[in-house]
């Protein structure tokens, strides 16, 4: 193993230099989907590194503003450029740190890693991300810390890097959540394994497919439930990113003309409408095995995001989604409590979101398991009057959940 050296960034603040503070991803993504434009923010952000080209936060924090104008490969090449100078990044409490959190990191987008700082803004809780570097042994020397947590999200490419935090977990000295052994059983034709058999919930079979699979051979075949219409997508994409229904032979050829991609996810298509003819996705949030409702989306197509079902433009919408937040132990998580369980101790996460809905049959349809999704409160308060209420008592129960798991450590240790 090698020791954490200090960075370019860390020696400067340690000669008293003035290097502004990280601002972050929940600050700078609140700002965007309040409407607040980022261009100026970036100028200054612009400014700063030419001033400096050692600001490691300036540097990070315009990739954060490069992913959220949808500018990728650029927002990708900054934060590369942000991690040669510093793998370390801070965001203190709010007041008097009562926790230290150490998140473990990875390079990547905004969907490669649990948002954590939403679930600890303006809170008593600092938060220190360490970026690992996948090709560097794991250091000897961590930031300071009281509990460490596995923020590194499953995909093809972040294998490698949870097997070797893996190996290390016996050396690490401070409890850890999220063990990434387990987050490596996240991809969704393992979680279609893992969940096929449980009692109250229904998840069709996932495989992943090469794309000389498909032009080879029957795609139906492929499937132990293989029927038309199939759903399809790349590997590791996520937010509905080249996420297509394929209604038949003809559409599959389509699609992939279109694609480059040479591996994908093949599953039976179910056809979740209500009576109502809408279409309606739960996204449920797991904390030390206690469920909570993180939100709900209505369209009439069956692809649902937040943002594409239009909920602030609908009131009736939002008095639905408003009724399951405020029902959810009564109504959505007591007609799935069995079935949210089974999925707790069968993922063996002390965090995870699921997207899901509910299958004609009345069973708990799952769509996805994520520990890297996220829950926040950035929505208008005039708009969404009872967000707030409920992104804080998933914030209340993360908080509680870290209190819990250090004292069980010191208890432990006392003994």
């Amino acid at each position: 193993m090698t020791t954490l050296e200090p960075s370019p960034l860390q020696r400067e603040q340690g000669n008293d230099l003035a290097v502004e503070p990280l601002m972050g991803l929940a600050v700078l993504m609140t700002m965007a989907c309040s409407g607040v434009p980022l261009t100026e923010t970036a100028t200054r952000l612009m400014a700063r590194i030419k001033r400096n080209p050692s600001d490691a936060n300036a540097l990070m924090d315009l990739s954060i503003i490069s992913h959220l104008w949808f500018k990728h490969d650029i927002g990708l090449a900054t934060q590369a450029q942000a991690l040669k100078l510093s793998r370390h990044y801070r965001l203190p409490a709010r007041g008097e740190a009562k926790l230290r959190l150490l998140a473990l990191m990875q390079h990547g987008d905004l969907a490669a890693n649990t948002p954590l700082e939403f679930l600890v803004q303006d809170s008593d809780i600092a938060l220190d991300m360490l970026f690992l570097d996948p090709h560097a042994p794991f250091p000897d020397t961590l930031p300071e810390h009281d509990l460490i947590f596995v923020a590194i999200g499953e995909s093809a490419a972040s294998h490698a890097l949870l097997q070797k935090i893996a190996v290390h977990l016996p050396h690490l000295p401070a409890p850890v959540i999220n063990r990434p052994e387990r987050i490596a059983h996240l991809s969704r034709d393992s979680v279609s394994a893992m969940l096929k058999d449980l009692p109250g919930i229904e998840i069709p079979a996932t495989l992943p497919v090469r794309r000389d699979q498909l032009t080879d051979a029957d795609p139906l075949g492929l499937l132990p439930d293989g029927e038309y219409p199939l759903i399809i997508r790349p590997l590791d994409s996520h937010a509905g990113q080249g996420l297509e229904k394929i209604d038949d032979a003809a559409a599959l050829a389509n699609y992939l003309r279109g694609r480059t991609e040479a591996e994908f996810f093949l599953s039976r298509f179910i056809d979740y409408r209500d009576a109502d003819g809408l279409h309606r996705k739960y996204r449920v949030v797991i904390v030390d095995g206690v469920a909570y409702a993180g939100h709900m989306a209505l369209s009439t197509h069956w692809m649902i995001h937040y943002l594409n079902a239009h909920m602030s433009e609908s009131a009736q919408k939002r008095e639905e989604e408003a009724a399951f937040m405020a029902q959810f132990d009564n109504g959505f998580g007591a007609r799935h409590r069995d079935a949210l369980r089974a999925i707790y101790r069968a993922a063996g996460l002390d965090y995870l979101v699921i997207d899901c809905a509910e299958s004609p049959s009345g069973k708990l349809l799952v769509f996805e398991i994520d520990s890297a999704a996220v829950i926040h409160a950035m929505d208008s308060v005039e708009v969404f009057p009872y967000k707030q209420a409920q992104a804080q008592k998933v914030f209340a129960a993360f908080r509680s959940m870290l209190q819990s798991k250090m004292k069980k450590s010191a208890d432990g240790s006392a003994k």
